[in-house]
Order: structure tokens, then sequence, then C-alpha cells
């Protein structure tokens, strides 16, 4: 059932529990025990698909969403949150309500399982943004590892970017990702994390993905980055076929999705993507502006056609024949070059 992504290890266990699982007609009272492809799976009276080729897919999470299939809170999940046209998928891993970033998505359990392990040795990195005052001295004493509250915490890259009025932007990068590491651990120096976005996990990047956009990785690149070792230990399956699924995106029981928004025109939220990425995986003052755009007429000079033509002499913008020549318009002037060899 994990491996088809249809649900996580553990919640196939609850269903089974629960008696929604059969297995060749019977109900299924406990999940230790072996199948083949002969055997027939049904969740909730529906035939269980076959084996569906290993896929996985980068997702740029949003603050807000909660990584889970059905929240008992009823707040908006990951899930619900994705394009109709995925097919059936589950996370690597989890990222708190209010962290942003780089979330991996795939169709195929024993790779989700096999990730999310520090064995692998992928790191995880992430830019931070804490309230507090923090020297590079006490930030390279987690290399080693900290204990906070009982809890052992293994070895933390951590660099200061920059200091911005009562807060310090940070990056991060270590291996483990246990829940609340970054929090913790940072907690534990004085800091306060008011805004935490991964930015990568192992080799796949964040890069210019867009909050709530899904990308997905070619298949040649997957096998390339997994290597054959983990290819093996999460049994991949490169070779079987791409399936339809009859219910795309994967949600709790009961749990509906809300009508898309109509997309808007590219040009009217080009600007507005442009500055949510560079606030997001930036480092820059957010009171920084731009310098504001100066309004007036243009100036002109005269080019051997006679003519004057609009432009700036310092620019470079020139002639036909490369060569700018006549008296540039001073200040006070009218802005019109005076024609060869005449009078003014």
């Amino acid at each position: 059932m994990a491996r088809a992504g249809l649900c996580s290890r553990r919640e196939a266990e609850t269903w089974i529990a629960a008696g929604r699982v059969k297995l060749n007609g019977k109900v299924l009272a406990t999940p230790a025990v072996t199948v083949t492809e002969k055997d027939k799976i049904e969740v909730d009276g529906n035939p269980l698909q076959g084996r569906e080729r290993t896929r996985l897919w980068l997702f740029h999470k949003p603050g807000g969403l909660v990584t889970t299939n059905k929240d008992p809170e009823g707040r908006p999940t990951v899930f619900g949150a994705l394009p109709d046209d995925l097919p059936r998928v589950l996370s690597v891993g989890r990222l708190d309500i209010n962290t942003e970033g780089l979330l991996l998505l795939t169709n195929d359990g024993g790779l989700s399982r096999v990730l999310e392990l520090p064995s692998t040795g992928w790191l995880r990195r992430y830019r931070v943004r804490a309230h507090g005052q923090i020297t590079q001295a006490q930030l390279d004493t987690l290399k080693e590892g900290v204990a906070v509250n009982g809890v052992l915490y293994g070895p933390i890259e951590a660099l200061i970017d920059r200091e911005q009025g009562g807060n310090v932007w940070l990056t991060l990068a270590f291996r483990e990702g246990k829940n609340r590491e970054v929090k913790e651990v940072l907690g534990s120096l004085g800091l306060e994390v008011n805004r935490l976005i991964r930015v990568s996990y192992g080799p796949f990047q964040l890069g210019d993905l867009r909050p709530g956009e899904v990308r997905e990785v070619r298949g040649r690149t997957l096998r390339e980055q997994l290597g054959e070792k983990l290819i093996a230990e999460a049994n991949a399956d490169f070779d079987a076929p791409i399936l339809n699924q009859t219910s795309s995106v994967q949600r709790g029981m009961g749990e509906t999705k809300k009508p898309a928004a109509k997309p808007r025109r590219e040009k009217a939220v080009r600007g507005q993507v442009k500055n949510e990425t560079l606030d997001r995986l930036t480092t820059r003052l957010e009171t920084e502006k731009k310098p504001p755009k100066r309004h007036g007429k243009p100036k002109t000079g005269a080019f051997k056609s006679g003519n004057p033509k609009t432009g700036n002499p310092k620019s470079g913008t020139q002639g036909a024949d490369g060569k700018f020549e006549g008296n540039r318009p001073h200040k006070g002037g009218t802005g019109r070059a005076a024609p060869r060899g005449g009078k003014r």
C-alpha cells in the first residue's frame, strides 16, 4: 500500500486495524502478511492498483500548510493544495506548519522511507531568521552536536549571513532532521526563530520554484542522483508504467479540495513573484527599496544624418554609422540639435 503511494506505512497499519483492507476477499487482521503480485488487495472496496514507475516531485511549501493527509483541527494541508494532475503522493519527511521551502514528494513509499533516513548522508539546508544576538563562535559549538532537554542533536554547520535590526539571518546544514530541531537548537543559544525556509534536501534545490509550485524531477536525473545503492534500498522501479489514477490527489477521508482560483495573467504577477522569491531566498534588508525612476524629456543628439536622434550620448546609443556628432544640449536649452552647416 505504501509502495503504491496510497498511504504511509503507519497509516497502512491503522487502516488494516480499522478493517478497511481486504486480502483476496477477506478482511485483513494484521499487517504481518507476505503478499505477492498474484494476491488481490482492496482498500475501502477499491482494488489496489499495480506497481507504478517511481517518481519524485519538488514542492515549494508555503507557510500555513500542515504536512498531513487530514488535520484533526481542520487546518489546510499540503496534499489539499497540490495540483489535480498529480498522482497519489507521499511526503519525504515533514515540515512544520510555519516552515516554508522545499518538500520532496514521491509516489513510492519505499523511496520516501529511505530518503528520510540520516544514513543517506544527505544534507538538509535551511535559511533562518531569528531574533536575538549571536556570535560565530557560539554557532561553531554546534559542529560537535548538542543536547537540548534530553534530546541529542547531531552535528550542525551554522553560519551568520547578515544582521538586520534585532534579527539575524543564518544558514544551517545538518543530516538528521529531527522534529523542531532548528528551533530547539537555536533556542538553547538564546535565539527565537521567526522564519524558517528549507532551500535544499540532498542534491535537490528549491531554486526558483515559486510558493505552491510543483516540479517533477526527470527520471534519468532521479536515477543519477539516487545512485544504485539507494535505488536498491528503496526497491525503486523505473521500468514500471505510469498509471492513471482515478483520484489524483491524496486526501484524508471526507476532505475535499476547494475550487482553484482563476489563473492570473503572467504579466500581472511577474513582479510579485520576483519580490516573493527574493524575500524568501535571500537575506537582503526588507527595508531596501529601488531608487525612484527619473521622469523627464529624453536628451537628443545630432548624428551624421543631420536629424536629431533620441538617446543618451553616454550610454553608447549611436547612429547607423556608429559615430556620435554634434553638440549635446545643455541644461535650460531647447533640447534640439543644430542642423549641419546651418544657422541657429
